[in-house]
């Protein structure tokens, strides 16, 4: 058995391997002249239709010298790409033809999802930053199909993909390659007016993926280890002439039918038969400032959470999925990572904790400005009384001060005011946490990040911390870095989240990114190991939990297909009641060891699929998880997922307990054509005997204009039901832009 004190010497081997490849990284710094691409007006009108056969097309300037970054950073590029920009008095217009000798029969797309997800599809894209920030850009991205992506991207690193504004995109599929070609509403950007006239200068970064060859380019330059919305490096457009910023008022107003039942058996228990009506409101103030408003807010349209069955001593995260809180998520505090979040705005609009029954939101308002050198923002929402919690009110504070190329400082604040409630004899009660938080890069391929919070909960009387420092090194031949966390007991931020209390976690760890030149079926292999380290807060002599995450054979195929050979021997000092999945863990210090083999098929194929294997001991007895999934995509317009989890535990606990879960789920989604779209999601676990419908259509009938057209459906012991739950919900929204 490794001592624990050997974990540490192991990773300073890795670190010092690592080290020594330093001076070949292969990164290379911003440029001090940026390159320049000047943008023609448009004599005559633009007809969006991906043809690109107007006059002005054929007079704009071309940019064509794009920089491969995968497979191999430098070299020539495969797959061309041609770009041209025109303006008129509304709209920016991106026009592209991304070259492909395979034509039609070369495009890669699993479906025709908004929002779609960056490594299945063919893809091309832009990024701006028309308020020249440096770090932050608005991006633009589309298929060969012409279903939108469109994000916030903060510092080239973190995503906010609830973003949504409206801009157009049409596309056309030619034996050659696809051509496409965007519109982009000046009022959908925010820009600033120089001091003198209306010509402006903005930034740029344009990317092709082409994903048959795994061929990723940009314009310009941008070194293979970051995203291409390091705006740092970006190019900038030039000779737009654009209007005055407009009042660019937003108003999405919602009409809602909603009919819920709940049945104990074959008894009625509960009934709701009623209509709603709500509004959302946007106000861009001035390009710097925007002001959100939801009156009687609804997320009837938003994804439902998956089941997982857990067998860990930490909390579980579930992402937030409604757009109102999914909007801006970026600027708060914490919202890099999942262990300690002082603002999740998954604690707003429930009846209790986590994963509960929602709550009505009454109101909410949300106010963002951003500039070259701060940002400001904050959160106003009020929650309804119900018959099981007490009315509420949530708000936020956030100020974030940019200095140097790309380093910021921020302080965040938090404030949750509960009402008095009579039906549990709850008073009000109030829980305040204030934040420090910043980013410094001192050097293009260095990160570092830290995060100090502190909460004061009136409940208990009692004052916590929380504190985290990571710091990173990520270049194209290696990536290492150190994260340490600390949390103590009485840290409670009850409008956010933590992993655990009573805890400090140490997790440095890297690997190595080789690219072998003369193995043509291996694209990337990146062998390492992470080391996971924790101990109590209260007494840090106090040992919890350990594990050496050893990954040997961690390899990318030249089809992007992946396998995973990896060990976790695992240390375990159980000194508190645990029970996870009813099973109960005795008090006691355990040694295990667990292994997994994992296998993806090339994703971006008609048919694909995964499967997994993780085996091994687990605390007193054996645990064996086997994990499959598969994927038919016969054409873009229909899409059948099916994934399936099987555990297998034997003389765990004090018991010596056997248990067997089956986790099933399965996914349909038709469209016929990214406007018009059904989805159909079912789910079943066997541990807890539920299954789960939730079947949802939409049609965008207007730009960010949709009807909804929703069915949930929740049943206990499915082949007896004890309880189910059937809900049905008709919406319709209107998106209208002034």
């Amino acid at each position: 058995m490794l001592s624990r004190s050997s974990l540490w010497c192991c990773f300073l081997c890795v670190c010092c391997h690592l080290n020594a490849q330093e001076n070949d990284s292969e990164n290379f710094q911003p440029p001090e002249i940026q390159p320049e691409i000047r943008v023609s007006k448009a004599a005559y009108d633009i007809q969006v239709n991906g043809r690109l056969d107007e006059p002005d097309w054929e007079k704009a300037q071309i940019v064509s010298d794009f920089f491969r970054r995968e497979p191999r950073q430098g070299g020539d590029i495969k797959y061309k790409t041609e770009v041209r920009f025109l303006y008129d008095d509304k709209n920016l217009y991106i026009g592209a033809f991304c070259r492909d000798s395979f034509g039609v029969k070369g495009i890669r797309i699993q479906d025709l999802r908004r929002d779609f997800s960056w490594g299945e599809n063919d893809i091309f894209g832009i990024a701006l930053d028309p308020q020249n920030l440096k770090q932050y850009a608005q991006g633009f991205q589309t298929t060969p199909f012409g279903n939108q992506r469109d994000f916030q991207n903060f510092n080239g690193n973190n995503f906010d993909t609830g973003w949504n504004t409206l801009w157009r995109v049409r596309t056309q599929r030619t034996d050659m390659g696809y051509f496409v070609e965007m519109a982009i509403p000046f009022k959908s950007l925010r820009y600033n007016l120089p001091e003198k006239g209306n010509t402006i200068e903005w930034g740029m970064t344009l990317v092709r993926y082409a994903r048959r060859d795994i061929e990723v380019s940009t314009y310009p330059p941008i070194p293979q280890s970051f995203t291409p919305y390091r705006m740092t490096y970006a190019a900038k457009l030039t000779g737009i002439e654009v209007p005055p910023p407009s009042a660019n008022i937003r108003v999405e107003p919602y009409s809602l039918y909603q009919y819920d039942e709940t049945k104990e058996g074959e008894v009625l228990t509960d009934k709701l038969n009623e209509p709603k009506i709500g509004v959302d409101a946007k106000w861009a103030v001035n390009p710097k400032t925007v002001l959100d408003l939801t009156i009687n807010t609804d997320f009837a349209q938003a994804d439902v959470d998956r089941a997982v069955n857990n067998l860990e001593r930490f909390n579980i995260f579930f992402p937030e999925r409604r757009q109102f809180f999914l909007e801006n998520s970026g600027i708060w505090a914490g919202g890099l990572q999942q262990s300690i979040r002082p603002f999740f705005s998954r604690r707003i609009g429930l009846q209790g904790e986590f994963n509960a029954i929602p709550a009505p939101i009454d109101v909410g308002t949300r106010f963002t400005q951003r500039t070259e050198k701060n940002a400001l923002a904050g959160l106003f929402v009020r929650q309804r009384e119900t018959n099981n919690s007490a009315g509420a009110n949530f708000g936020v504070f956030r100020y974030l001060k940019n200095y140097g190329r790309e380093n910021n400082i921020g302080v965040m604040v938090t404030h949750r005011l509960d009402d008095s409630f009579a039906e549990q004899n709850l008073e009000s009660n109030n829980n305040t946490t204030i934040t420090i938080d910043g980013q410094i890069r001192p050097t293009s391929q260095w990160n570092i990040q830290y995060l100090l919070s502190s909460s004061i909960d009136e409940t208990t009387g009692k004052t916590g911390y929380a504190g985290r420092i990571f710091v990173g090194n990520d270049s194209n031949k290696y990536y290492y870095g150190w994260v340490t966390e600390y949390t103590d007991a009485n840290y409670n931020p009850r409008m956010g989240f933590v992993r655990q209390n009573d805890v400090i976690r140490h997790n440095p760890g890297g690997y190595y990114i080789w690219r072998p030149k003369k193995i043509d079926w291996i694209r990337r292999w990146d062998p390492g190991m992470f080391v996971n380290y924790n101990h109590d807060a209260t007494d840090p002599t106090q040992f919890q939990q350990a594990s050496l995450y050893i990954f040997p054979i961690f390899t990318w195929f030249k089809d992007n297909s992946f396998m995973e050979v990896s060990v976790t021997p695992t240390w375990q000092n159980i000194n508190f009641d645990f029970a996870p999945l009813g099973l109960e863990i005795a008090q006691d210090d355990y040694y295990y060891t667990r292994y997994l083999i994992q296998y993806n098929t090339d994703q971006s194929k008609k048919w694909s699929g995964d499967i997994g294997y993780n085996f091994g001991n687990f605390y007193n007895g054996t645990r064996n998880t086997i994990n499959a999934a598969a994927r038919f995509a016969p054409i873009p317009h229909a899409t059948l997922s099916l994934d399936y989890e099987h555990n297998t535990l034997k003389n765990v606990g004090i018991d010596d307990s056997n248990l067997t879960t089956n986790l099933y789920s399965a996914n349909l989604r038709l469209a016929l054509n990214p406007r018009v779209q059904l989805s159909t999601f079912y789910q079943y676990n066997s541990f807890d005997e539920q299954g789960r419908w939730n079947v949802r259509f939409s049609w965008e009938y207007l730009p960010l204009s949709f009807v909804y057209i929703v069915f949930n459906d929740t049943q206990t012991e499915i082949f007896d039901p004890v309880q189910r739950t059937t809900q049905f919900i008709s919406k319709i929204t209107l998106l209208k832009q002034f």
